[in-house]
């Protein structure tokens, strides 16, 4: 399906679906889910077909193998374990091999440190200069990932899949970088539900689908399938829309240098929701213009995040197709640029973004 820029800016809306039964398939069989009504940001299409793949608490394809990812690389549960998984986890650990859940273990306690050493509210005044280099030196973390299209083709024709792909996912975590990355290189749009701890929408869809909080989570309406694992995604989204290319090892598997170091950098930037965001999403998705190693749009995509604002990711790494969009949006080649179809703005400075965002997005201007 081709796109014009029209119809980029437009408002996508999830399809419906009841959340699940135990008598969801047989509803769903006589009351199919209608692919043109709007639904509230509360839902997610999820198709009959696709509960086939739940094995284990986990989404995984009959048609196609997805390998698991290393027990120790793990994508994140960010939930705050209850007293009874705090003893089934100790259990558990006095019994492991050594694996145990350690990206967990992990982030609970970088987290209360990157909070410690981070800015503060994030509306405030910056320290731009330094914004910037902790941002450019999280991109030379990652400098082989996310900055190009692995496309050859000549074609700048767009054809995205009939229904734009979700992807549940937080600024800050490392699985969910290596998905970004993957989307920037095979030149795909989807539409992003940020989901920072303290989330007030988008972590109880993701619980209400795939029954856990992990992340990076992608809904697939296209071919029925949602899956957790951020290497199960990775080698999906290649299978499905990589022309016969196979993923790098980088994206698959990260060291603690390559995986964490931006997260660190950033002091956590990214991860937990501001607590004077507005709770109601707008009634239309922002759009947004970006590569995912690109210094400046990073900064933007964790206000994104911080805020909960869902919204629809265009990469335009080095060779995209979409180049040519956003020529005739912002009438340059450069990244950030953002689209707001809910006042008419659009914006391609990071600076006045950041400003915009926080501004029209507090609770105060609700």
């Amino acid at each position: 399906m081709t796109h014009s820029l029209s119809s980029l800016t437009s408002s996508f809306s999830l399809n419906p679906i009841n959340k699940y039964s135990s008598n969801s398939s047989s509803n769903n069989k006589k009351n199919p889910p209608s692919q043109s009504v709007p639904l509230p940001v509360s839902r997610v299409l999820f198709s009959s077909f696709s509960r086939k793949f739940l094995t284990n608490g986990k989404w995984v394809s009959r048609k196609n193998r997805y390998y698991l990812a290393n027990p120790a690389d793990q994508d994140l549960d960010t939930r705050e374990p209850s007293s009874l998984e705090v003893s089934r986890e100790n259990v558990a650990a006095s019994t492991s091999t050594g694996y145990g859940n350690s990206s967990t273990s992990f982030l609970s306690i970088l987290c209360p440190l990157l909070r410690l050493f981070s800015a503060g509210d994030p509306s405030q005044e910056r320290n731009h200069a330094l914004e910037v280099t902790t941002s450019s030196l999280s991109t030379a973390a990652r400098f082989p990932w996310g900055s190009r299209s692995l496309s050859k083709s000549q074609d700048i024709t767009i054809s995205d899949p009939p229904m734009p792909m979700q992807l549940f996912e937080f600024e800050a975590c490392p699985f969910c970088r290596r998905v970004r990355e993957a989307l920037t290189e095979l030149d795909l749009s989807v539409e992003v539900y940020p989901c920072p701890k303290g989330s007030l929408r988008h972590r109880e869809m993701v619980r209400s689908i795939g029954g856990k909080e992990q992340f990076p989570f992608l809904v697939d309406p296209n071919s029925g399938i949602s899956m957790y694992e951020s290497g199960d995604i990775v080698k999906y989204l290649f299978k499905k829309h990589g022309e016969g290319k196979s993923p790098s090892m980088g994206l698959l598997e990260s060291t603690l240098f390559t995986g964490w170091m931006p997260t660190i950098l950033r002091a956590g930037r990214g991860m937990t929701l501001w607590e004077k965001a507005r709770q109601d999403p707008p009634p239309r998705k922002l759009e947004l213009f970006s590569y995912e190693n690109n210094p400046h749009s990073r900064i933007v995509r964790e206000a994104l995040c911080e805020l909960e604002l869902p919204y629809i990711l265009q990469s335009v790494g080095e060779g995209s197709r979409r180049t040519k969009l956003l020529i005739d949006a912002s009438g340059s080649k450069e990244v950030p640029y953002m689209i707001d179809p809910n006042t008419g703005t659009q914006l391609g400075d990071y600076k006045k973004i950041l400003s915009y965002l926080f501004r029209t997005y507090s609770a105060a201007t609700a």
